[in-house]
């Protein structure tokens, strides 16, 4: 064979090989890249939830906060106060409902009974009951005549009153849904509880996407 020939022959394989090894390299090179692109674009979105998080997680601990001072002035509990303590009970907080009671009345047991539930519900307001015959001066100087009889307080003053049941339909059988939805349309609750489950479940799902997309980079990371 002629050497020149073989020479040759050689020269054009070794030729092939490097660009093919180049092409190689090449498909590597544009394969990293599309994955670091898609790569940062997931940190992008992880960086974005964390930043969320971060900030719901500072709005639950100033609500947190702001319930735990409640609580130290009385609220999320419905408690019983004697007649010298009624004063400062309804003028240390903002919205105060009060209840005045018989303990021998059956309506006001019934009252009673759905206080005592929408007290932990509304931890803003304070509910306080005091017992009418134990509290002569109050009941003469807030006029009283009928029983149960609650008294809405705002910044230390009364507002406004539910005397018997005339608000509730006049019947024993109404639901707390009920006397609480008229206490929200008299400004002394708000609907805050609703709004706060809504933001915890938004909060539990930037959670879960946080937690997809770390589980989403480990993948890429193999």
């Amino acid at each position: 064979m002629d050497p020149d020939a073989v020479k040759s022959t050689l020269s054009n394989l070794a030729f092939g090989n490097v660009l093919a090894a180049a092409a190689r390299d090449y498909k590597k090179e544009v394969l990293a890249n599309e994955k670091a692109q898609s790569s940062n674009h997931v940190n992008e979105e992880a960086d974005l939830d964390e930043l969320m998080d971060n900030d719901r997680i500072a709005a639950l601990k100033r609500e947190v906060e702001k319930r735990e001072a409640f609580k130290r002035q009385g609220h999320g509990e419905y408690r019983e106060v004697s007649e010298g303590d009624f004063l400062g009970e309804v003028t240390r907080s903002e919205k105060v409902i009060s209840h005045f009671y018989h303990k021998e009345c059956y309506r006001c047991k019934i009252m009673d009974k759905h206080l005592k539930t929408l007290a932990p519900r509304h931890v803003d307001t304070k509910f306080i009951k005091v017992d009418a015959e134990n509290a002569p001066f109050f009941v003469t100087k807030l006029a009283i005549k009928t029983l149960p009889c609650v008294l809405l307080f705002s910044k230390g003053i009364a507002i406004d009153r539910l005397v018997g049941f005339q608000d509730l339909g006049t019947k024993d059988d109404f639901s707390t849904t009920k006397l609480e939805n008229v206490l929200i349309k008299k400004g002394m609750l708000s609907k805050k509880k609703k709004e706060q489950d809504d933001e915890d479940a938004e909060y539990q799902e930037s959670i879960r996407r946080s937690v997809r997309s770390s589980e989403n980079l480990d993948s890429d990371s193999e």
